[in-house]
């Protein structure tokens, strides 16, 4: 563990909130861009990061320092993440475009965003973006955190097997089937492209 880390984590341990403080914002934006490319959406990301780090703060006493805090925290970001996925998968609600949205103001009309403005090429980009985010989401929960952690957030096989709790054999394993089932889903996609 890096020893600034462990310093923090001690102190935080003593109820020094500045040290906890000093870990979240060291922190912060890795879990933010794991748990939105994760869950596929940016608007819960915040509050999910927000509960991942009220978890492991209500939890640091605990923190054995038996991995590394970066380790430790991805955990929870990832069980925070199985959890949310979990349940929106049994609530999904459509809503009608038409629907007015009630606010704190007030009631307001529903605003979509109008893309027709951009360059083909930005319109592009940003579709193959969303596809490759919405089949991120629905890859299996044994896969989407493996390609998640190695191929978006460049963590090492080592840390991704102590962040899921499995064998390294079984991270490489599982990053090669989601890279190939990426492959097959996108393909249509890209061979219209081409």
């Amino acid at each position: 563990m890096e020893v600034a880390d462990l310093l923090l984590v001690e102190r935080s341990k003593q109820d020094d909130i500045e040290a906890y403080e000093l870990l979240v914002d060291r922190y912060r934006n890795k879990i933010l861009n794991y748990v939105a490319r994760y869950t596929g959406s940016t608007a819960d990301a915040e509050d999910l990061t927000q509960e991942v780090f009220i978890k492991a703060y209500l939890a640091i006493k605990k923190f054995r320092g038996q991995s590394s805090f970066q380790t430790w925290i991805f955990q929870i970001a990832n069980n925070v993440c199985v959890d949310r996925f979990r349940r929106t998968r049994r609530e999904r609600i459509a809503y009608s475009l038409d629907e007015p949205v009630e606010t704190e103001e007030g009631v307001v009309e529903r605003e979509i965003p109008d893309w027709s403005w951009d360059p083909e090429a930005v319109a592009q980009s940003r579709e193959l973006q969303a596809l490759v985010q919405k089949t991120l989401t629905t890859l299996s929960d044994k896969l989407r955190p493996v390609i998640i952690l190695h191929d978006l957030e460049g963590m090492r096989y080592e840390e991704i097997a102590e962040i899921l709790n499995i064998p390294l054999g079984t991270v490489k394993s599982r990053l090669f089937n989601a890279r190939v089932e990426l492959r097959n889903r996108l393909r249509p996609y890209m061979e219209t492209q081409a």
